[in-house]
């Protein structure tokens, strides 16, 4: 008996160490998971969970060049904040000479919409669904479990288990994995320190966030009045003094408003309506960005459907108040609801560069540019600071690769507003043409170089901007 005992024993052990070998030393939180891995996971070059546009940017010049890629998205649906949560103002990115700083793949749908040829839902979706073509893709997805080994650099991600709806659990592999939710669906399982977000404005000790908001739809608004009323109004100056700073309207756009709109007392004290970002749809239908709901928490479903009620109910009173104060609105009516939220902010955290204010206001080229920046340094309001903040206007600045690489980890990535960046600095690198060019450009990289991320060096990106320049017409320098 104790010579079989023994013989267990020793079969026991050598499974142990095999598992060790292929595994490596494992974090005691992720252990328990970790012993049920499939010798049999099936195994991808690059694994991105979400579908917001920039992962699918990524995803799409990975697969272009020969990855093998899956896009694992926890929403039910994909398309995220662009589709679900129809955020369709799209901010330009310029520089001090108000040259363009749009580039990339991100710029045919700019380009599209300044236009006039991408407006309406079915328009963006025509385009989502263009870009995502072909890229393998399961909604509603939760992660149930992730394994960690031992690297050169610190550690690595190998595997990750999910469920789907029907409860059918699977494990895969990946050489690469991306985070690109708007509420750290997988790295929050990972055991990282989170940036300081908009609580270290103000010196607060409990985590805080920028505002969402809920888009709203309307019909039957008569632009044509809006523009000239406007324009009576003119010179510029005078129009500002009357409306409120930043109040600007044109055949397609209309921003400000914000002396009329602060007028405005929501039922809920969770609910803001701030200045107008309002875009013309054509045919008298108007999408506005401007109902700023505080408080919201992306990661929990019953907080954001609690968010959405509370904007669906406060959306007549909107609209009876647009139709007194407005030009143009005095007919008005609703025209629909987005599914989803536009999310500004939620945890970040720390990468192997984290972008500074001061990298902004400087103009700081990195030797590992992935995109170009140049938006305004934008805070928008919270609960504590309702307003927002702004912090001046930088000219172009760099996005180093280092700010999408998750410390700790050779092998995570982040992107969209995942970006590391401190909070000032976030103001202006959140947004979305600034992230999707990274992510575009990082696909690329993966796609292209044999070399680990983390081991490309000042030579390999000297080479890697003359092609994206000259394949892609990226340019990545001053």
């Amino acid at each position: 008996m104790l010579k079989k005992r023994k013989k267990g024993y020793f079969v026991f052990g050598l499974l142990i160490t095999a598992f060790i070998m292929a595994y490596g030393s494992l974090d005691p939180q992720v252990a328990v998971a970790q012993t049920s891995v499939p010798t049999t996971a099936a195994s991808y070059d690059v694994v991105v969970i979400g579908s917001e546009i920039q992962g699918v940017l990524l995803a799409r010049e990975a697969k272009n060049l020969g990855l093998k890629v899956m896009i694992l998205d926890p929403r039910s649906k994909p398309g995220g904040e662009l589709i679900q949560g129809q955020m369709f103002f799209l901010d330009d990115v310029n520089d001090n000479k108000k040259r363009s700083l749009v580039q990339g793949e991100i710029k045919n749908l700019f380009t599209a919409y300044k236009a006039g040829s991408i407006r309406k839902k079915e328009d963006f979706e025509k385009y989502f669904n263009k870009v995502i073509k072909g890229i393998p893709l399961k909604s509603g997805i939760v992660i149930d479990a992730v394994a960690t080994v031992p690297s050169n650099k610190d550690k690595a991600l190998k595997t990750l288990t999910y469920h789907t709806k029907d409860g059918t659990q699977t494990t895969i592999q990946s050489k690469y994995w991306v985070e690109n939710t708007d509420f750290n669906a997988l790295s929050s399982h990972l055991q990282v320190k989170r940036i300081p977000g908009m609580e270290s404005i103000y010196k607060g000790k409990q985590a805080d966030y920028m505002a969402a908001t809920y888009m709203l739809n309307f019909k039957n608004v008569d632009w044509n009045r809006l523009h000239q009323a406007i324009l009576e109004d003119y010179p510029l100056t005078n129009v500002r003094n009357k409306y409120g700073p930043n109040t600007y309207v044109d055949w397609n756009f209309a921003t400000g408003f914000s002396n009329i709109t602060n007028k405005f007392k929501a039922d809920n004290s969770d609910l803001k309506l701030r200045g107008l970002n309002a875009t013309y749809q054509k045919n008298g239908q108007v999408i506005i960005n401007g109902l700023l709901i505080y408080n919201v928490n992306p990661a929990d479903p019953k907080s954001v459907q609690s968010a959405i009620t509370k904007a669906r109910a406060a959306a007549p009173s909107i609209l009876a108040f647009l139709r007194s104060n407005i030009p143009g609105f005095s007919k008005a009516e609703l025209n629909g609801f987005p599914e989803y939220l536009y999310i500004r902010d939620y945890n970040r955290h720390e990468t192997n560069y984290v972008l500074e204010y001061s990298d902004l206001m400087n103009g700081t080229m990195f030797w590992d540019n992935v995109s170009i920046g140049g938006y305004s340094i934008d805070l928008q309001g919270t609960k504590t600071i309702p307003t927002g903040i702004g912090f001046g206007k930088p000219d172009r600045y760099g996005l180093p690769l280092r700010s999408f690489e998750l410390k700790s980890y050779d092998n995570v990535l982040v992107v969209g507003k995942n970006v590391g960046a401190n909070i000032k600095a976030y103001g202006s690198a959140r947004i979305m043409p600034t992230t999707a060019l990274a992510a575009q450009t990082i696909g690329i990289i993966l796609g292209k170089e044999s070399k680990r991320l983390a081991d490309l060096t000042p030579a390999d990106f000297e080479r890697i901007h003359k092609y994206l320049e000259k394949d892609y017409k990226i340019i990545l320098k001053k």
